[in-house]
């Protein structure tokens, strides 16, 4: 689909279904796609040279990441949250990116850490932001009213609203990974790889009109200038398995890196 989205939409990863179940040998299983721009350039998912212990893609325009792990099991990722019109953006802004890097940079308590950035939550853009580490996970939006929230064990679903918002791409991110975990037959990073779109009856309606509901209704975007980007799947037990697949304008592989800590 060649469409391009309107020049003021603002994105990041856009959607991610995660399995948290802290009492078992496996507390997180996530995957993830991540949605953005083409021509934003970023690095894909490494060691950083300044933070060792960190495995992330770098966002090579703000300096932050999308999502990320250390070597002894904190993680974290971030997804955006639609609205249109964007709003204006401030002086004093912050890069979303920089929840995540400071998050695993640091391994703060994850309650305090959410708390602060609560009380400033209005120098970012709409963000979702899942977190924690082999004992806790935490989920926090600047576009609720519910503030930190520790979660459950459970299985969750996240795209471009609140937690577990039943657009049909998280129903189905939902459904891949409870099948994936029952079955454990395909990859975990291509779990999301659905490139169909869902008809507009059951779309949300976020503001950014058609035909860009559309384009944005399937779980894997295939656009010119916009488009899912990279694939993630992150296993945390024993030991951490990180697989990242990363993809073309046409929605074509270009490469697969796999790190096992």
């Amino acid at each position: 689909m060649h469409l391009q989205l309107p020049i003021q939409y603002t994105a990041s990863m856009c959607l991610l279904s995660f399995n948290w179940q802290p009492n078992s040998q496996t507390p997180l299983v996530m995957v993830a796609n991540r949605d953005e721009f083409h021509h934003r350039p970023a690095t894909g998912a490494a060691f950083w040279a300044d933070v060792p212990h960190m495995l992330a893609g770098i966002d090579l325009e703000a300096g932050g990441t999308w999502m990320g792990v250390t070597t002894d099991g904190y993680f974290a990722a971030l997804t955006n949250v639609r609205k249109m019109p964007a709003p204006a953006k401030r002086p004093d802004q912050i890069s979303r990116g920089a929840l995540v890097k400071d998050f695993l940079t640091e391994r703060p308590d994850a309650q305090h850490y959410l708390q602060s950035i609560h009380e400033q939550a209005h120098l970012y853009e709409g963000f979702n932001l899942v977190l924690g580490n082999k004992q806790q996970c935490w989920f926090l939006s600047n576009r609720n009213h519910h503030g930190p929230q520790a979660l459950a064990a459970g299985l969750y679903g996240l795209s471009n609203a609140d937690l577990n918002t039943p657009w049909p791409k998280v129903e189905f991110a939902k459904a891949q990974l409870q099948n994936w975990i029952d079955k454990q037959d395909a990859p975990l990073y291509s779990l999301l790889n659905r490139k169909e779109t869902y008809p507009e009856h059951l779309q949300p309606s976020t503001g950014i009109g058609q035909p860009w509901e559309t384009m944005l209704s399937a779980p894997f975007i295939v656009s010119q200038a916009y488009g899912t980007r990279v694939s993630t799947g992150l296993s945390i037990g024993p030991e951490i398995h990180w697989q990242e697949a990363s993809f073309d304008q046409d929605g074509a592989l270009k490469n697969l890196i796999e790190h096992k800590i």
